[in-house]
């Protein structure tokens, strides 16, 4: 059962006053701190559909975590809310699998020791305060696993209530804990089947959502997309500002995040450059982008890497890409598993996509767009507890 917001043990949102206004990341346009998820109105209309970001005013000039609360909120939308201890997580050096590689330093940035083992719980966090601070009942969302399972445990915590679209072959454990966390599940073959409902379910009956919906896609809407901000800021925090950054990316939220953390950093003189971006994608979408093709242009495929599977691009990854100097880098499953594979000799048990990361720095040593001399983080996404088991892989 379902227990109201007043019921939850959580504190209550608590806005950040710095947060001034959102602001399309394509066309710069101002609109006012509501929910959008739909993203920019103007490039909807011409087209080409484009994320918001929010905007600050008068960072601090530190990244030292505050003492209470959410541990970046002068950075993030939120200074307090939903909390179940996310972030903080390890950021830790990898000599040996740097040495087999043939690079100077690698490091790893661990999200799959978030509470519900993947970095969404960073997004969940600041958007199911924000659905909290607007007086929602309902939180909707699609989602082929990661998600899903973070968004249900933040609702539950905040004592709402959990909708989420799937595919009908979601593998069993997201569908186990799911049912547990008391969310509501509806099943689906196809990816537009799931938008289409969520997309239902927001405009015609008021709830509130939690990722994108739409076709061609936006990322999710800017209160969650925010949350990622926190990596770069640990990062910071640290002292581990890398030559470059590897993320595996569907959508680009976590992509987008970590660019508008270490820009904002960046223009706030606490860093001294800009890391340079890769998207890490299954089948080549962003990668034929980058080449000429359009962005809101379907790129079909078949992967294994079910968290970052789909034939969509959005906006946020070209921009993110692009302004950092980076690019894409594609690795089909056999290579993902060999990365994955790579990082289990180091400890280290994750989901596959989250794999495909180690076989991308070969491809970007081999093609001279990473030096040997250079610093390389890898973005673990997820724990692999919950990845469909496939004993032809396995050895």
């Amino acid at each position: 059962m379902n227990r109201s917001p007043s019921s939850s043990s959580h504190r209550q949102p608590r806005r950040n006053p710095r947060l001034s206004h959102l602001r399309c990341i394509s066309c710069a346009l101002v609109l006012p701190l509501e929910d959008s998820p739909r993203g920019c109105p103007a490039c909807e209309v011409a087209a080409r559909p484009s994320s918001l970001e929010a905007v600050y005013g008068d960072l601090p000039p530190s990244v030292r975590p505050s003492a209470s609360g959410f541990q970046w909120g002068e950075w993030l939308p939120y200074l307090e809310g939903v909390s179940l201890g996310e972030g903080s997580t390890p950021g830790l050096e990898l000599p040996r699998l740097a040495s087999e590689l043939g690079i100077a330093k690698l490091s790893v940035k661990h999200e799959g020791m978030n509470p519900t083992g993947s970095h969404k719980d960073r997004m969940s966090a600041q958007a199911v305060s924000r659905a909290l601070e607007v007086g929602a009942s309902s939180v909707v969302l699609a989602s082929s696993g990661n998600a899903a399972v973070s968004a249900a445990a933040y609702c539950a915590a905040a004592g709402l209530r959990c909708e989420v679209a799937t595919y009908r072959d979601m593998p069993q454990a997201f569908v186990a804990a799911l049912r547990r966390l008391g969310a509501q599940r509806f099943a689906f073959d196809r990816g537009a089947e799931r938008w289409e409902h969520v997309r239902r379910r927001v405009e015609d009956d008021g709830a509130f959502a939690l990722t994108n919906y739409c076709l061609p896609p936006v990322g999710s809407p800017v209160f969650g997309v925010e949350g990622y901000r926190a990596v770069a800021l640990e990062c910071a925090a640290e002292g581990c500002i890398p030559d470059h950054v590897l993320v595996p990316t569907a959508r680009g939220d976590l992509l987008w995040g970590l660019y508008s953390g270490f820009r904002d950093l960046r223009l706030a003189g606490l860093i001294d450059r800009m890391p340079r971006l890769w998207a890490v994608e299954p089948i080549p979408r962003l990668s034929r982008v980058l080449q000429g093709e359009r962005a809101q242009g379907e790129f079909p495929g078949k992967t294994a890497q079910f968290s970052i599977a789909g034939g969509t691009v959005t906006l946020q990854q070209v921009h993110a890409v692009r302004r950092s100097e980076g690019g894409a880098v594609v690795v089909d499953d056999a290579g993902a598993h060999r990365g994955t594979s790579s990082l289990a000799r180091e400890g280290f048990w994750v989901e596959l996509c989250a794999g495909s990361s180690v076989t991308a720095v070969t491809q970007l040593l081999a093609d001279n767009r990473i030096a040997i001399s250079e610093h390389v983080l890898l973005v673990l996404t997820a724990k692999g507890d919950r990845d469909p088991f496939d004993p032809a892989v396995i050895s």
